[in-house]
């Protein structure tokens, strides 16, 4: 065998032991004519030592390795002296003395040093050589995370009645969002596959068929526009439900995820239990998003009604036209320099607002670029709404609420994030919950699905399709955690007559509804249970965990920001012999 042991594995009770180890050189040093060899593996680090008197060849051997060779080191256990005890190894009290080594396969030398995590690495290097990369301790330990969560998920759903079932990697194209990746079919020439965005469509009709409570470790693919906590294929915790209401799926996962916390990454904490719960409109109108980061305060505040009798063109010229102004308190910043202020307002205006209106509430009085537009009643009315004191500097948009909401949330998240507002220890999870059924299209001047087209509307709202679509909310609830949005669910639709009321307000006609969902509506009318779930992200909720800051850290095979596999060099141009099997002709 190639190994008795594993190099994490030695402890003081194996002293005297004849052990075999095998694994990668992963650094030594000579030191009083001894050669100090560092064996890893998956499992940790063992010291190897060299007695050239004894041993003279497996000192030799030793002498002429380099570092990530995979060798096999025969020889003694034996106690370290007292004062060479290393306390952070946790085989820091033995060292095995080497009788035999063997060179199982050498190395070239390492494009970067791998035995080291705190050293920078261009990220298109390390995933250029992913399989380098993953040998480092910092990505062995979030693999070995992620496996964690996902068996704590297995295991949990499992001994709840829960079965896993398989969904496949080929359906058909549907709108459902995102773009979809095609995959063209040689056997049936001019029609495609589609990769599923998730599987939606497969866990209703899972449902149809009486399986009642199921979840699968699912695969997803979405042709997106990459971010750090995106990429064009993930992975979903999916979970359908049968007979339950909104609340029951909520109490499921919240159960789930607090349990799990302890379980996996003890070193983090819940903000609170049971968790809070926001409603759309309320988590838009205190913090502009609807995935807000809880673990500072910070909120909006809306001072329309404040100034609604200022002169201040800009304030009064929004409130006209039918906005709204909004402010946030960033305490302890009223001697933010020019520059800095300027730097926010150039935020801003990528952002899409005209401008920012600051206020910096100082010992010596008001400044900044309102200053000489709001009044001290004004002033004495914000700082008896939002505590604003002397020291903090106060920031305004003027502009329709979207765009203030969009300006202000990025600007809060930015404060929290430069005045270390947010305890990083902290898991600040919540509920969002009653969003909106629909949004308005103004491009195209039609309603859309706001969560997607399966998602029931609020049995109380139905009446309100001819009347007053905008104000028809729907059972989607989402959870999230420190600003992500971790997953997203709702309790479905399962009748028929209801999914058609829906297709024809999103102007899906009959036939156009029949051709991309008649299987999914013929399902329906044969005795669907109201059925719900949702889809919690495993990349982000380990990304969080392992406090990395994309979820390309946590994936064992990511695309770069660019979507590209570095590694393979892929996406790549396929052979003229694949194309023409497949019916396809590239157009430039």
């Amino acid at each position: 065998m190639y190994k008795t042991h594993t190099c994490g594995e030695l402890r003081a009770s194996h002293a005297n032991q004849t052990v075999t180890l095998a694994g990668w050189v992963h650094n030594f040093r000579t030191f009083g004519g001894v050669v100090f060899l560092v064996l890893r593996d998956r499992f940790g680090i063992t010291q190897i030592v060299t007695d050239p008197d004894k041993f003279p060849e497996a000192a030799k051997a030793i002498e002429g390795l380099k570092n990530e060779w995979v060798v096999q080191v025969e020889g003694l256990v034996r106690m370290r002296p007292a004062d060479q005890f290393n306390p952070k190894m946790p085989t820091g009290e033995i060292e095995v003395v080497a009788r035999q080594v063997t060179v199982l396969n050498p190395a070239k030398a390492m494009p970067f040093v791998v035995s080291r995590d705190d050293e920078e690495v261009d990220e298109n290097l390390r995933l250029k050589y992913r399989y380098l990369d993953l040998r480092r301790e910092r990505m062995k330990r979030n693999l070995v995370l992620r496996h964690e969560v996902v068996l704590f998920m297995r295991k949990y759903l499992s001994e709840r009645g829960f079965i896993e079932v398989e969904t496949p990697a080929l359906f058909k194209t549907t709108p459902e969002g995102a773009r979809d990746y095609l995959v063209p079919s040689r056997i049936y020439p001019g029609q495609f596959y589609a990769l599923p965005q998730s599987p939606q469509q497969l866990k209703q009709l899972l449902m149809v068929a009486g399986i009642e409570r199921y979840f699968q470790i699912a695969r997803c693919y979405r042709d997106e526009d990459l971010r750090g906590d995106r990429q064009p294929e993930f992975t979903q915790l999916d979970l359908e439900m049968s007979f339950v209401e909104r609340d029951d799926v909520l109490a499921l996962m919240e159960a789930l995820f607090t349990e799990m916390l302890p379980a996996v990454a003890p070193q983090k904490k819940l903000m609170a239990s049971p968790w809070p719960r926001l409603t759309y409109a309320e988590s838009m109108e205190r913090y502009g998003t609807d995935k807000p980061d809880l673990r500072f305060g910070m909120e909006l505040y809306n001072v329309s009604p404040i100034f609604a009798a200022s002169e201040f063109i800009v304030f009064k010229s929004a409130l006209e036209s039918g906005g709204q102004v909004k402010c946030l308190v960033a305490p302890g910043c009223a001697g933010y320099t020019r520059k800095q202020l300027d730097n926010l307002t150039a935020t801003a205006k990528e952002l899409g607002a005209k401008g920012l209106v600051t206020l910096a509430l100082t010992a010596e009085g008001p400044k900044g670029s309102g200053a000489k537009f709001i009044g001290e009643t004004e002033i004495a009315a914000l700082s008896k709404l939002t505590g604003a004191a002397t020291g903090d500097l106060v920031l305004f948009v003027a502009d329709s609420a979207k765009i203030v909401n969009k300006v202000l949330s990025a600007l809060r998240s930015r404060f929290g994030n430069e005045l270390k507002l947010a305890d990083p220890s902290v898991m600040a999870f919540a509920w969002v919950v009653d969003f909106p059924m629909f949004d308005w299209n103004e491009e195209f001047q039609k309603w859309d699905a706001a969560h997607h087209p399966f998602t029931m509307p609020r049995l109380e709202h139905l009446d309100r399709f001819e009347t007053d679509p905008a104000s028809i909310l729907s059972d989607a609830y989402d959870m999230i955690c420190n600003g992500y949005e971790m997953a997203s669910g709702s309790i479905r639709i399962h009748r028929r007559d209801i999914q058609s009321k829906v297709f024809k307000l999103l102007g899906i006609s009959d036939e156009e509804a029949q051709f991309k969902f008649g299987h999914m509506l013929e399902a329906f009318e044969y005795g669907a249970p109201p059925h719900g779930g949702m889809a919690p992200g495993i990349d982000r909720l380990v990304m969080l965990l392992a406090d990395e800051p994309n979820i390309r850290e946590v994936i064992a095979f990511p695309k770069n920001q660019a979507g590209r596999d570095v590694m393979a060099d892929a996406p790549s141009f396929p052979d003229e012999r694949q194309l023409k099997e497949l019916h396809i002709k590239i157009v430039e």
